[in-house]
């Protein structure tokens, strides 16, 4: 077997294995998916400096976020319902992920629940959180993850209800009701015998593990979209954050943060960091890039915050980019997703061992031996002056 590599290796990898809906869940975005695409165009936008003749024999990728030691400044980010792409995926995912000292934020809306992941794999994660209508829920999950040895909490502020999703409507997943729609994914699934094994059978339960409490039994997939329309609560607002705050002790992160007035209110509320993000182009399809939006929130926030981003990274290369513009971590999402429907926790592992090749040769061509040492001098142009002349 040759091995993918590159992003559109896993990619086209990833469609061939999954059925059709499951495939254009991850790939897609909202509307007519241009925030999804500027995303992309926005992070390969960033000029870097070509720096000659620097000691980078010494290459250090490793970086300290939120008080740990990673060994990349890279996080997976949280995929609802990722752990359908793969047998029991969030397990999978996540020891890949502690092989290559990352950590992985794993998602409220999880194939396997929280206490699954921690008692079959016996490692550390860090935790997304929805705010949910039922506050009952959300203190109860709050004291279960704290139980399990999880510190980091993201706290995701940008789905006051769920961004019309037009891709997953014509695919199946959404749409249409009825019979209609049922025969539409069991087409698809009949049509992708190894993963109709392998997942849908040998890896049930299909149900979204962390949710059950909540509707009183077994959640399935194909419910989790009208779920998140009827319990994602739209009344949340800043004082809502005092609520987390009094159940929740641990570091606080706010993902979503795309404005620079919104990320001064985070700081100013206390909390610990945010995540530059427009949801990877599903929610708004109106706002401009990531790396767009990242420097000015990086400007408005200084040193209160630790301040990481996502969307539209596809390579170590894109990694270093976003550390130019003020990031101080990136998290990654439909590369691991891909990586892990298209071969499991190795092709995840693969992944990450490949970001980490790409991110050490971005440094070394910039004259930068560490982490550490990238900032926005290897901008071309830096802020403020003209581009280098070739």
């Amino acid at each position: 077997m040759v091995w993918p590599h590159s992003f559109p290796d896993l990619r086209e990898a990833a469609r061939r294995r999954l059925p059709g809906f499951l495939f254009n869940y991850v790939d897609g975005g909202s509307f007519a998916e241009i925030a999804l695409a500027r995303n992309s165009a926005a992070v390969s936008a960033v000029t870097l400096r070509q720096k000659v003749l620097n000691d980078v024999s010494n290459a250090d990728l490793s970086t300290t976020i939120f008080g740990e030691k990673l060994a990349m400044p890279i996080m997976l980010a949280p995929i609802g319902m990722g752990g359908i792409l793969a047998r029991r995926g969030e397990i999978q995912a996540l020891r890949a992920a502690d092989a290559n000292g990352v950590p992985m934020v794993l998602s409220t809306v999880t194939l396997c629940s929280a206490q699954e992941v921690a008692a079959t794999t016996g490692l550390p994660f860090w935790f997304q959180l929805y705010m949910a209508k039922d506050r009952g829920f959300v203190v109860d999950l709050l004291a279960q993850i704290k139980a399990l040895g999880c510190r980091q909490l993201f706290m995701t502020v940008d789905l006051p209800t769920p961004g019309p999703r037009w891709r997953d409507q014509r695919s199946g997943l959404s749409g249409p009701p009825g019979f209609a729609g049922q025969w539409r994914r069991w087409t698809e699934i009949l049509t992708h015998p190894g993963w109709a094994w392998d997942v849908g059978v040998r890896g049930r339960p299909h149900t979204l593990g962390n949710l059950v409490p909540l509707m009183q039994g077994n959640l399935k997939l194909n419910d989790f979209l009208k779920w998140s329309g009827q319990n994602f609560d739209p009344s949340v607002t800043w004082k809502d954050l005092a609520f987390i705050r009094d159940h929740w002790d641990g570091t606080l992160v706010l993902k979503g943060i795309m404005d620079p007035d919104d990320a001064r209110k985070v700081a100013d509320l206390g909390a610990d960091g945010l995540v530059v993000s427009n949801h990877g182009g599903r929610q708004l399809d109106g706002t401009v890039g990531t790396a767009e939006a990242l420097p000015a929130v990086v400007d408005a926030v200084g040193d209160r915050l630790e301040v990481l981003v996502d969307g539209g990274i596809r390579n170590g290369l894109d990694v270093l980019r976003m550390l130019a513009l003020g990031a101080k971590g990136v998290m990654i999402g439909r590369p691991w997703a891909f990586a892990l429907a298209a071969g499991g926790e190795e092709a995840v592992s693969r992944m990450l061992a490949q970001f980490a090749v790409e991110l050490r040769s971005g440094l070394a061509l910039t004259g930068c031996a560490r982490v550490a040492d990238a900032g926005p001098h290897l901008l071309n142009p830096a802020p403020g002056k003209a581009p280098v002349a070739p």
